[in-house]
């Protein structure tokens, strides 16, 4: 399980599951830096990247099984084999539909432009493939993010 630091922002629940206890969060990603020099004029090379793209922070959806309040500082997880099929599906299935199209229209018209011609229209019907593969209900459900514990259980306290 791949786990990260967040915070919840706000809660939802389902009008039709009022009895659950079960609801699902938006939360945040708390940013880490390693120098506290982020987005300043001065520092590394990321304060570039800091003002072009001004580390904006997105908000995600995750399953909230232990009841958390917002503003609860919570770690979630995500499975890995969820996350290496989800790049697995995402970038090497439309290149190899591309290259599928590409070596076709080759076979078929011995020029360069047909093989080009051939590999965009194996991309395309490649990412169409993923993106109606992927609005099943049944892919995001097994892709969700979990809330797991809340942060506070991960410190350890040390007493001298």
């Amino acid at each position: 399980m791949i786990e990260e630091r967040a915070v919840i922002l706000s809660l939802e629940r389902e009008t039709n599951d009022i009895a659950s206890n079960d609801s699902t969060a938006i939360l945040e990603i708390e940013r880490k830096s390693a120098c506290g020099l982020c987005g300043q004029t001065r520092g590394c090379g990321n304060s570039i990247w800091g003002k072009l793209f001004a580390h904006q922070s997105t908000a995600f959806k995750a399953q909230n099984r232990i009841n958390a309040k917002v503003g609860d500082s919570v770690i979630v997880g995500i499975n890995e084999k969820a996350l290496l099929k989800s790049a697995l599906l995402l970038y090497i299935l439309p290149l190899v539909t591309m290259l599928i199209g590409a070596i076709l229209a080759s076979q078929i018209h011995d020029t360069n432009g047909s093989a080009m011609i051939g590999a965009a229209a194996g991309l395309v019907l490649g990412l169409l493939w993923v993106k109606g593969h992927t609005q099943s209900s049944s892919y995001f459900r097994l892709q969700q993010p979990i809330i797991l514990r809340l942060a506070f259980q991960d410190t350890v306290v040390k007493f001298c």
